[in-house]
């Protein structure tokens, strides 16, 4: 009877398992259009304001049952004019290492945040009475904006004189063919690929029967308006062409994309109400290039702690449009400048005629950080997706202060460099900054081929992360890690065996260390969280295989159960009650 018991239980287990795969698509939080955030955008998106976060699961009895309280109370916040609170979700079932950073002990829970850091967990009952005072407590209305002054300084300008006109001749202008009627773009199989090899396009892929998508369609239609004569504003039924959508890696409903040229491609994860939308548009459909004048060199470096300078020749036109295609990826950060003046030849001691990429780094306008240099137009997709690494590799300071705005961008680089992090005391903040950007430069200057990014970080405001993550005591500062975040370990010994220190000996061989695998390492979590974060991986890879083989998966099921039903009823035949009241084996049995 036991086994019998024990034989149902799993059973039990096997089917909820096979139901919650077959069903497992991306996990939304209700029908309504709620911000859930990622670990890639959490830290920058909370940064300023007040945000209150649900931390959920969706496997959560609880958390099923306070989905509609927490739509209502979602709904109602956003429909006042200036609620000077943020609401937002985190999905603990796909993202449970930013939920355990976050100290998530039980679900839902939530969190209030100002300006990113942690103020409080919400203890009182989530009744939507409580939770609306709650929220009327804590926010932080903004006074309306002041009226702009920029139209007004722009219209006081003086009109450019015909010579400056032609100066600007190079300036990127927006195309009459683009979004010409301000209307949303459907795409399918035989006019997607046209479409996007142009660039400058904002891709919806939806579905019909998705509440999400449907939601999103009047806000998608408005931002195709705004957008009119600057941005092409597309969408594609994933119902209608299935094979298309998985073609292009759409895992959920409704997935956007960005797509720059040929070869650029970049997921839209922010907001998706109008204005967040519209913000990104704007920022992707704004001068690709501008042209930069020798003189005003000083001032444009003194801007930007990075900044890209393309020089050609005035026929290197394939070259002058691959670039700027390349640059799509940085959606204007860091600014790419063009010029064909032989001044700057001159200046960086570059053979005239060659066209090349110098990237000015740090404020200093006389020294290139590094030279990408054409020697013919670029032909291949390699050499294309080449430069776009260049850009991507060269994007960052040789050294900034490491916060939450920047921490995202700075870890998870495409490029995965090694971080140097130095967490110091406030009052020393400053000396501590000086002393790794002189490092940096060393490094910068000694021109070797590992790919690092220096930074500091005031331990008084991240202590307790720097003691989690990298073992970094307040007893014991300014002190230095190597961290390879992409592998989720740190180091914190040279190749002498001894603590990193801040010379140029020290922390120079534990780079090298670091990066050729000759000095031991430590993981930056606990084997607790290790192992979170490799069932979490393993689910999600089941749940993506399920999405995109049901018919493979439900195959497979059904094996599993004849098979497990097979072997259950082979167990039971085998201790089957004699007519005397013992129990026979196979082999003690007459038939």
């Amino acid at each position: 009877m036991r086994l019998f018991s024990l034989a149902k239980l799993s059973f039990s287990l096997l089917a909820s398992s096979v139901i919650l795969a077959s069903t497992a698509l991306p996990v939304e939080s209700s029908e309504t259009e709620l911000l859930v955030l990622t670990p890639d955008n959490f830290a920058s998106t909370i940064a300023e304001g007040v945000w209150f976060i649900e931390h959920f699961s969706p496997y959560c009895g609880h958390c099923r049952r306070f989905a509609p309280t927490w739509k209502q109370l979602v709904e109602e916040t956003e429909a006042k004019p200036d609620p000077g609170i943020h609401l937002a979700q985190v999905n603990c079932a796909v993202h449970g290492d930013l939920c355990n950073k976050n100290k998530v002990d039980g679900y839902p829970q939530m969190n209030l945040y100002r300006n990113g850091q942690l103020v409080e967990v919400y203890r009182k009952a989530r009744t939507i009475e409580l939770l609306t005072e709650y929220l009327n407590q804590h926010a932080e209305p903004r006074n309306p904006p002041a009226p702009a002054v920029t139209t007004t300084a722009a219209i006081e300008q003086p009109t450019p004189t015909a010579a400056e006109k032609d100066e600007l001749a190079e300036e990127v202008k927006p195309r009459e063919d683009v979004n010409p009627r301000g209307l949303v773009l459907s795409l399918d199989e035989s006019t997607f690929q046209a479409n996007i090899d142009k660039g400058g396009v904002f891709v919806k892929f939806f579905a019909p029967w998705c509440g999400h998508c449907k939601k999103l369609a009047p806000t998608w239609t408005q931002l195709a308006g705004q957008m009119k004569n600057k941005l092409n504003i597309a969408e594609v039924n994933c119902e209608e062409h299935n094979a298309l959508c998985r073609q292009e890696g759409v895992t959920g409903y409704p997935m956007l994309f960005y797509y720059g040229g040929k070869g650029t491609k970049t997921e839209y994860t922010g907001g998706r109400k109008l204005e967040q939308l519209k913000a990104f548009a704007e920022k992707v459909s704004g001068p690709g290039v501008q042209e930069l004048k020798f003189g005003d060199l000083n001032d444009r470096a003194a801007e930007h702690s990075v900044l890209y300078l393309l020089l050609h020749s005035p026929s290197d036109r394939a070259i002058f449009n691959q670039a700027v295609e390349a640059s799509h990826i940085l959606f204007g950060s860091p600014p790419l400048f063009t010029s064909t003046a032989s001044a700057f030849y001159d200046h960086y001691n570059i053979q005239p005629g060659t066209a090349a990429i110098i990237a000015i780094k740090d404020n200093e306008p006389n020294v290139p950080a590094a030279v990408y240099t054409f020697s013919r137009p670029l032909s291949t997709v390699a050499e294309r997706q080449d430069l776009v690494d260049w850009l991507l590799r060269n994007r960052f300071p040789t050294a900034l202060e490491l916060d939450s705005d920047n921490f995202q961008d700075v870890m998870n680089a495409p490029h995965k460099p090694l971080v140097v992090i130095v967490g110091t005391p406030r009052d020393a903040l400053a000396e501590t900054a000086q002393q790794v950007r002189e490092l940096a430069r060393r490094w910068r200057d000694a021109r070797e081929g590992v790919p690092v990014v220096f930074t500091w970080m005031d331990a008084d405001k991240w202590g307790s992360w720097l003691k989690s993550m990298y073992g970094i005591k307040k007893g014991a500062l300014p002190r230095a890690i190597v961290a390879n975040h992409s592998s989720l370990v740190y180091y914190e010994t040279d190749q002498f065996g001894e603590p990193i220190r801040l010379t140029s000996a020290s922390l120079f061989s534990a780079i090298n260390g670091a990066a050729k695998g000759t000095i031991p390492y430590k993981h930056s979590e606990n084997i607790v969280e290790r192992l979170a974060r490799y069932l979490n991986q393993k689910l999600i890879s089941l749940e993506t295989f399920v999405a995109n083989n049901p018919w493979h998966t439900a195959f497979y099921a059904l094996i599993a159960l004849g098979l497990f039903g097979l072997l259950i009823r082979r167990l039971l035949a085998d201790t089957e009650p004699s007519r005397e009241g013992g129990y026979l084996r196979k082999e003690g049995r007459l038939d």
